[in-house]
This record gives C-alpha cells, sequence and structure tokens, in this order.
C-alpha cells in the first residue's frame, strides 16, 4: 500500500495545482482519484466500462474516443494513467475543447503522440499539454 502510494504522489503533487480535474479511463487503479479528492479537488473519472470510484469522486460511462464534452466542461486539467498511444489525440482534443491542460503518463516505452512538455517524476515522465499551446504555464 506504501508503495503504491509513494508511486502516485509525484502526479498527485502536480495535480492539486488544479481545482477540478477528470482522470480518463480511471479503470481498477482509484488510488489518485482517491488522494486528488481527499485533498479538497472536484474529481470527474471516466471509463468505457461502469467503475466503481470512491467516495468524492463522481464517476461517468464515457468514451474520450466519442466524447460528450459537457464531462469535461468545467475541468481545469484532463489526465491520465499509462494512456496508450491511439487515445493521446482524442483525449488532448477534448482538453483543448474545454480548455483544459492535458497532463498524462504512457506504459513503458511508449512515446506521446501529441505535443508535450515533459516532466520527470519518480514513475518516468509526466507529459503535460496545455489548455492554450502558445507558452502559457500555469506551473
Amino acid at each position: 500500500m506504501s508503495h503504491s502510494r509513494r508511486n502516485l504522489r509525484p502526479m498527485r503533487d502536480y495535480l492539486c495545482d488544479y481545482e477540478r480535474v477528470v482522470e480518463v479511463g480511471i479503470g481498477r487503479r482509484t488510488d489518485l482519484a482517491a488522494a486528488l479528492a481527499q485533498q479538497g479537488i472536484a474529481v470527474t473519472a471516466t471509463d468505457v466500462y461502469d467503475r466503481d470510484t470512491p467516495d468524492g469522486v463522481r464517476f461517468v460511462r464515457d468514451n474520450v474516443v466519442d466524447p460528450d464534452r459537457s464531462v469535461y466542461a468545467d475541468a481545469d486539467a484532463i489526465y491520465a494513467r499509462n494512456l496508450p498511444p491511439e487515445l493521446h489525440r482524442p483525449a488532448l482534443a477534448v482538453a483543448r475543447a474545454v480548455d483544459a491542460d492535458f497532463l498524462f503518463t504512457t506504459l513503458g516505452g511508449d512515446q506521446p503522440a501529441v505535443p508535450v512538455e515533459r516532466k520527470t517524476i519518480r514513475e518516468g515522465t509526466l507529459y503535460v499539454a496545455r489548455a492554450i499551446d502558445d507558452g502559457y504555464s500555469s506551473h
């Protein structure tokens, strides 16, 4: 348990700068969403399958490839863990449509399929695509 918490800390700490976030593809790994909700951040989690989420985390069944943009409309950031390359462009498109930053990690040696800023974290690399792609930086 402590190993899992330690591994999510860098991403959690980075996301704590946002007030409202949406996790794309939460799956069964709900620890980061739970930690963010415990910090007082409004968290919505999405997945293509129905998933149980911790207290304080709102769940909406949605597919980022064919999204219901209202799910993401109030988000300051959209994030994903271990996001496969085929979902990078659709997730970034949603983030840009709602003026939210997009942060994600990939699985293994997958490289980002979209322009990003790279942040080294304990787990590897956190990729960040800003809401406004002209040098804007909120962090």
